[in-house]
């Protein structure tokens, strides 16, 4: 009641209608964060945010045979390898009937591959031989 009579009482001076603008920007900032804290935003998982596929064969032991069956198996990018689960992989190969193959080397190269660090690649790919460490 205090504030409503001093604002009767106080003078009338032209920048009034900065504190209504003052005001309204507040409410608009308000709303603007409660509707942003309410709808949270969706994330696209790692393996879909690329889609055209990487060249596997650059990966010790994948050759043009293994990257085809790969890819047949949805696995067509060094990410989605990287998180591949191994007995899904092994899967995919035994059914081709190269089930003497070991995807474990293919997944360690491929997460380096994935993070973009080609020495490292290429220091374990010296470490390696058909893709297994030796």
């Amino acid at each position: 009641m205090l504030a409503i009579s001093m604002l009767e009482e106080a003078p009338q001076t032209d920048l009034a209608w900065l504190i209504w603008v003052v005001l309204v920007i507040f409410v608009i900032i308000v709303a603007i964060g409660w509707w942003v804290s309410t709808h949270p935003k969706e994330e696209k998982p790692a393996a879909e945010e690329k889609s055209e596929p990487d060249d596997l064969t650059k990966l010790e032991g994948i050759g043009s045979k293994v990257s085809q069956v790969l890819a047949e198996a949805g696995i067509t990018t060094f990410a989605q390898l990287a998180n591949a689960d191994k007995a899904k992989v092994e899967e995919a190969l035994k059914a081709a009937g190269l089930q003497m193959m070991d995807p474990s080397g293919w997944i360690e190269q491929a997460v380096l591959a994935a993070k973009g660090d080609w020495e490292a690649l290429s220091k374990l790919q010296d470490e390696l031989k058909g893709g297994r460490r030796v």
